[in-house]
């Protein structure tokens, strides 16, 4: 199944061969169950300034620049445009209130999955809409031993997010400067998938939330797994 999952990839690119030195990861809903503390606060601090926000939008909108969902939902529903510096100070609300919340589990499978690519030699990085300064610490305490700052791509690196292919072409970059068929993706949202399938770059849907399938292969998965725990299993599998 991989191999002819790699072959379609390669064909369709007109690319030679996946040779991958680094696995871009994104970070909620891959690296952390986090993403029903993310609805919650979502649906909390947007109530504040009259958005209607529910626990699906939530999810269909991961992955995004937080402030540009905001500007979407307001251009949506009180039909105004708003700057960035705004949604910026929204934002802000919506991070107050995740971070009131109780810490969200490492996702199960991401620690063995992190040491058997290590064990290659291929590098992990971390692409992320969020630009949280305590995410960004929480990921060096718990994932230091694979991934360094200078290897995680935030919100503030790019003007333009998921599923813009912009945030994987930097992680493309902190890597080394690869191209795109030295890197694998590994997204657990709609957005997150187009981003990396726009970059060129083999991408992994993980579904670890309540979407349906069909939604990563639609926005293009290369391959689905159902949890981190099934991907990580079957790493071995691999050849490259």
């Amino acid at each position: 199944m991989y191999t002819l999952a790699i072959r379609k990839y390669l064909e369709e690119h007109g690319f030679e061969a996946l040779s991958p030195k680094a696995v871009l990861f994104d970070m909620d809903g891959v690296l952390y169950d986090s993403m029903p503390n993310h609805a919650i606060a979502w649906q909390e601090s947007m109530a504040r300034f009259h958005i209607h926000m529910t626990s699906e939008d939530a999810y269909a909108t991961e992955g995004a620049r937080g402030v540009d969902t905001i500007r979407m939902m307001v251009r949506l529903q009180q039909h105004r445009e708003i700057d960035e510096a705004e949604a910026q100070r929204m934002y802000d609300v919506k991070s107050e209130t995740f971070h009131s919340l109780p810490e969200a589990p490492i996702m199960p499978g991401i620690l063995s999955l992190m040491a058997q690519i290590d064990a290659c030699g291929i590098q992990c990085g971390v692409v992320t809409g969020s630009g949280q300064r305590p995410l960004i610490q929480r990921i060096l305490r718990d994932f230091g031993r694979y991934v360094d700052e200078a290897h995680i791509t935030t919100a503030y690196d790019v003007s333009h997010g998921k599923p813009n292919p912009d945030p994987y072409l930097v992680g493309l970059e902190k890597a080394g400067g690869l191209k795109p068929w030295e890197a694998i993706v590994v997204e657990n949202a709609p957005l997150g998938v187009r981003a990396g399938v726009a970059a060129r770059i083999f991408t992994v849907g993980v579904n670890t939330g309540p979407l349906p399938n069909e939604q990563l292969l639609q926005a293009g998965a290369h391959l689905l797994f159902p949890s981190m725990t099934e991907f990580s299993d079957a790493w071995k599998g691999f050849s490259f």
